[in-house]
């Protein structure tokens, strides 16, 4: 193939460098996967076998420089097998994972390269660097080091083998549970079976079945964490039930698609890999290398709060069964235990009761694009003079994904954002944010980011209407690309979002706070009908509302967050054999065995921790929290929505990247470090 026909082999000419979506095909890839390995590592080896004097610039700088054709490649080409997968991308990331650990492991694990950095490393206080640069090789040459570049041969042989087979073992993981997802959407057969979803909801499942030749009937697919957006409003029961039991049995049902034993395998290979480099465990080796910097620190703050969170959790579910008794008794039908599958339906009983609140019946307010432009983009806008025009001319990867241009309040270029908001078959579950192109002035690039979610697409014509969790995701997913648009850095390695992982979720939640905002909320939450906006007695009783149910969610999230610890704290002597027994041990000795509140994620379906590289670090979300609410107070202190505000926030965090100790940056934003009594206000647990 020459080289002129593959989009891989030179950047873009497209505005932003945006990657020429139209005339990539399923041939490119592997032919620029192979030609990136090969360049790259061509690359290193011009630099660790270099005659000269190591320097910053013929060493660090140089290998800031190298593999440009490998991170155009795999950018795309992972972005697409999470968010329009086919046979092909799974088959071709099923051989790419393992080179792809190799190729990284050839890189960190050179003796000879990693010479140089040490000596760069030593010499830095003495070589003039600029604080960016200086920050840059402690990060690489601590990066580096714990990635094993000091072990002998022996161990490092030892360790290329762990790293490829956990690469294969964690894409098997993802794959087994996006087929398993597919599979276990629930097919009804008529709308009085979904009666209690609106008209919208019943739309969209009669199009998720058409798309699957199942016309006149209707489909309810499965999301990613334990529960479903429809369990708030579907009144029969048993109906409810079967979409519980359908979400709590994926990748453990004796099938082809079964994850148990990679759970098992996964967890072993981690205990063993983190025993080489010489830590007690993973969840020791993972945060060595975060804020956090212990496991035990990690323990001790979950461990403040699993027992409140619980007590709490407990007192809702007293509330709940008052709820279902009465409502029985008015009935004249038999009383029942609350299970599982009830609490949502029966939350919005309570919330309704207690605040005169029902989010079911704020739908209509939340239409999606109304949301969008109105909402999410008009906060930006207010809080940061940012402005976006969608470009139409510009073709994203899926007809689904729209480009937006982005811009200063000058005029001035700030990057281009695609959002891809609609679930489908090919797309793996949740909602994430993923850089195409990302910042640095070394290479010369701007940003384009890419927003993922997962909204039922209702049928050609009618209104895209939101959940209330879907606009908290959609408004939490675009903190993480203002984070990735607004980040300035001279380095490629500090672009966006490339920040320690119990801090990324820091930015990502502060957005959230604007959904809310009055003045946003009143701009965006207009009746799609008949054009009344949300009536301010609404707002009120929102706002009242929004710590209700904080027991239930902080605990099935706590649970979580301490089942990814349990299972990353195994010693390489501990013997696991019963995912299901190990799982409802760990529930069980912090307390939060409830079964009416299940773990957010189970371990056979927790793709954050088991593929999604949030392995030992699912606890980065609370941690990331006690940041969050102590700036939700500074903005409040401050005036709240002002430019100035959102300058400062702006430069001091978002504009940092990765280029400074996130910590340092927070201190240099808040004037002090963060203190945890806000997060505790917030969720009920003072």
């Amino acid at each position: 193939m020459a080289d002129t026909s593959n989009p891989f082999f030179a950047p873009s000419t497209l505005p932003y460098q945006l990657p020429p979506f139209a005339d990539i095909r399923d041939e490119h890839y592997l032919p620029a996967f192979e030609r990136g390995f090969e360049e790259h590592l061509a690359e290193i080896a011009g630099i660790a076998d270099s005659a000269d004097e190591p320097t910053f610039e013929n060493t660090i700088a140089a290998m800031e420089r190298a593999g440009g054709t490998l991170e155009r490649v795999a950018h795309v080409f992972f972005n697409k097998s999470s968010s329009d997968s086919s046979d092909f991308t799974n088959e071709l990331e099923e051989q790419i994972a393992p080179r792809l650990a190799a190729h990284e492991d050839a890189i960190r694990l050179n003796s000879a390269l990693y010479s140089r950095i040490r000596a760069v490393h030593d010499a830095r206080a003495e070589a003039g660097l600029d604080a960016e640069s200086v920050y840059l090789v402690e990060r690489i040459f601590t990066e580096f080091t714990l990635a094993g570049a000091g072990l002998e041969d022996a161990d490092k042989e030892k360790l290329r083998d762990y790293n490829q087979r956990l690469s294969t073992l964690t894409t098997r993981f993802e794959k087994n549970l996006l087929a398993d997802t597919n599979d276990l959407a629930l097919v009804f057969d008529s709308a009085e079976e979904l009666d209690g979803l609106s008209d919208g909801e019943l739309s969209a499942a009669a199009e998720a079945a058409k798309e699957r030749g199942l016309d006149g009937k209707f489909l309810v697919t499965l999301v990613l964490f334990t529960g479903h957006p429809y369990l708030a409003s579907l009144t029969d029961r048993d109906v409810r039930r079967r979409i519980m039991e359908a979400s709590r049995s994926r990748g453990s049902r004796g099938n082809e698609h079964d994850n148990r034993a990679l759970v098992l395998e996964i967890t072993a290979l981690r205990a063993e890999r983190a025993a080489l480099l010489g830590f007690e465990n993973h969840a020791a080796y993972v945060t060595a290398d975060e804020t956090a910097k212990t496991p035990e620190a990690v323990a001790a703050m979950l461990g403040r709060l699993a027992p409140a969170a619980a007590r709490n959790a407990r007192a809702e579910a007293a509330d709940l069964q008052a709820q279902i008794d009465a409502a029985q008794d008015a009935a004249g039908e038999p009383r029942f235990e609350l299970e599982a599958w009830d609490w949502a339906f029966y939350t919005e009983k309570v919330r309704s009761a207690k605040y005169d609140v029902d989010t079911a019946a704020l739908r209509p307010y939340f239409e999606s694009e109304r949301v969008l432009r109105d909402g999410v983009f008009a906060a930006a806008t207010r809080v940061y003079g940012i402005t976006f025009e969608e470009r139409p001319d510009l073709v994203a990867y899926h007809p689904d994904a729209r480009v937006f241009e982005v811009s200063n309040e000058d005029g001035s270029p700030v990057g281009l954002y695609i959002l891809d908001l609609y679930t489908r078959d090919s797309k793996r579950g949740g909602a994430w944010m993923n850089p195409l192109i990302s910042q640095n002035t070394l290479l010369d690039q701007p940003t384009v980011v890419v927003n993922n979610l997962n909204v039922p697409k209702p049928p050609a014509g009618q209104p895209t209407l939101l959940s209330y969790d879907e606009v908290n995701t959609l408004f939490h997913e675009f903190g993480h690309a203002l984070h990735g648009l607004f980040a300035q850095v001279t380095y490629p390695k500090f672009a966006g979002t490339n920040v320690f992982r119990d801090f990324v979720e820091f930015p990502s939640q502060v957005n959230e706070m604007w959904m809310l905002w009055p003045e946003i909320l009143e701009n965006y939450a207009v009746h799609h009908v008949t054009g009344e906006r949300i009536p301010q007695d609404v707002i009120d009783r929102l706002q009242a509302a929004s710590s209700f149910n904080e027991g239930f969610s902080t605990s099935e999230y706590l649970a979580a967050a301490l089942l990814d610890q349990a299972w990353h704290r195994i010693g390489v002597h501990d013997e696991v054999t019963d995912v299901a027994a190990f799982e409802a041990k760990a529930l069980a000795d912090v307390g939060l065995d409830n079964p009416a509140v299940p773990t957010r994620y189970s371990s056979t379906y927790f793709a954050h921790t088991f593929s999604g590289g949030y392995d030992a670090g699912y606890y980065s979300y609370i941690w990331s929290e006690v940041l969050d609410a102590d700036t939700v107070e500074w903005f409040k202190e401050n005036g709240g929505l002002t430019r100035a505000n959102g300058d400062r926030f702006r430069e001091r965090l978002l504009g940092v990247g990765g280029r400074m100790d996130p910590l340092a940056a927070y201190r240099d934003f808040r004037g002090r470090d963060a203190v945890i009594e806000p997060l505790l206000a917030r969720r009920g647990l003072n």
